[in-house]
């Protein structure tokens, strides 16, 4: 009879090590949805002669209909009947700041056959109504999870976007400039004049019209997304001066720089709690099919190029763009974190307040509006990703969903995501134009 044949000490031993190491990252490779983690997995291009159109028609919610939140949290409309809520900004004092907005006129956008078509498909998603041009401001919550008063606190502008109060001054975004208005705590509107503190790319494409801005945790400087003004340059390089970028701004000087590059549309802005660094969240190019290209969010190095427009998530070429330029795909950063193909990645908040469980501790929320050119839609929630040692650490959760309906309409949309004094999530839905409040279910009613 033959033998059993043991193996030599040390194959063995590398064996072991071998199974140790490669089994977490294995199974980390097998837990990941499509398209989202460290690391996605991209399927080759498939460009096709029609692209996909597929828009979740607007049905907004009922007056007793909400979004689903998980076992132990509960979901209250904070406050409704808003005109386009997008972006949301929570004061020191506990007041909420809601951006009531939506595109300006861009009448060089997208014009003929492709032009009618987005129109068309603007208005089936409730996106074509006129901006409201006004920033609310709702306080207090009462023993419904309901704020206790409501305000118009500023009142024509131009698609304001981005917000943030820095000692006494309050920074707003529109879509052509930063302007500065004086804050007073308490206040429930500010009737001065806007001082313009920097000039930001607009004109009459302004393709990608949101403009986020954020802080410093000095105060020094204030950064402002600026998104491209084209999917992958159609109207030309000449085009995209000072796009596809977030700038930084001097606020005892009033100078601004290009602080990072290549960033197809950036939107969320916010800093890691852990490592101190800035990150966003970024919408990537479309018609390359269904699973490419994935939207993202990653830190931000300063003075990086992320590949936009000539490679995306790295240094994969587009071979769309002409002229390529090799020389700049060769330096281009692959991003930290990818959060699925045309989810529409864009509020983003980390989260650090005490009142949700330890697990959600130094993690991101991203609120993700959906998709309008994949099939089948993908977003339309809201997910929290995990973070440790300053980087996420492991896959997306669903914390916020049911924006979609069984047949396919959006009963919501997700954009901006807040955390209130209380330490409750707030989510801004531009389709149901409510602002959403959730808590732990013991916690959903104010304190």
């Amino acid at each position: 009879m033959r033998r059993h044949q043991h193996p030599h000490p040390a194959l063995a031993l590398s064996f072991a090590i071998f199974s140790m190491l490669a089994a977490p990252h294995l199974a980390q490779a097998q837990s990941y949805p499509t398209g989202y983690g460290p690391t996605p997995p991209l399927p080759e291009p498939d460009r096709k002669l029609i692209p996909t159109v597929n828009v979740a028609p607007a049905a907004p919610f009922s007056a007793q209909g909400k979004p689903v939140a998980p076992p132990g949290f509960s979901v209250t409309a904070y406050a409704r009947d808003f005109e386009h809520p997008r972006w949301l900004a929570t004061l020191p004092n506990g007041d909420v700041l809601v951006a009531e907005t939506n595109a300006p006129p861009k009448p060089d956008d997208a014009k003929g056959i492709k032009g009618a078509v987005m129109k068309h498909m603007q208005k089936k998603a409730g996106a074509a109504t006129p901006s409201a041009n006004r920033i609310t401001l709702l306080r207090g919550v009462d023993g419904k999870g309901a704020a206790q008063s409501r305000h118009v606190f500023l009142s024509g502008l131009n698609s304001p976007f981005g917000m943030v109060l820095v000692g006494n001054k309050l920074y707003v975004a529109n879509s052509d400039a930063v302007l500065r208005f004086p804050y007073q705590e308490g206040a429930t509107s500010i009737s001065a004049p806007g001082v313009k503190v920097m000039d930001l790319p607009a004109g009459t494409i302004n393709h990608h019209w949101t403009k986020n801005i954020i802080a410093s945790p000095d105060g020094k400087y204030l950064y402002a997304t600026v998104g491209s003004n084209s999917n992958v340059a159609e109207n030309g390089m000449e085009a995209e001066a000072g796009r596809a970028a977030i700038w930084q701004l001097d606020l005892a000087t009033n100078k601004s720089r290009l602080f990072a590059s290549g960033l197809r549309n950036p939107n969320g802005l916010a800093w890691e709690p852990q490592s101190k660094a800035l990150w966003t969240t970024v919408n990537e190019r479309d018609e390359l099919g269904n699973d490419l290209v994935p939207d993202y969010m990653t830190s931000v190095k300063e003075g990086g190029f992320y590949g936009w427009p000539y490679s995306y998530y790295g240094q994969h070429v587009d071979q769309r763009v002409s002229p390529p330029k090799p020389e700049l795909v060769a330096s281009a950063i692959a991003p930290d974190y990818a959060l699925g193909s045309h989810t529409a990645s864009l509020g983003l908040t980390f989260y650090t307040a005490a009142l949700f469980p330890q697990r959600y501790q130094g993690g991101a929320f991203v609120g993700q509006h959906g998709s309008w050119n994949r099939k089948p839609h993908s977003g339309y929630k809201v997910v929290f990703v995990p973070f440790s040692g300053g980087k996420p650490s492991g896959p997306p959760q669903d914390f916020l969903a049911g924006f979609l309906s069984s047949d396919g309409k959006a009963l919501g949309r997700p954009v901006g995501v807040a955390v209130d004094q209380q330490g409750a999530l707030l989510v801004a839905d531009d389709v149901a134009n409510v602002v959403w409040r959730v808590a732990p279910s013991a916690q959903s009613a104010g304190r």
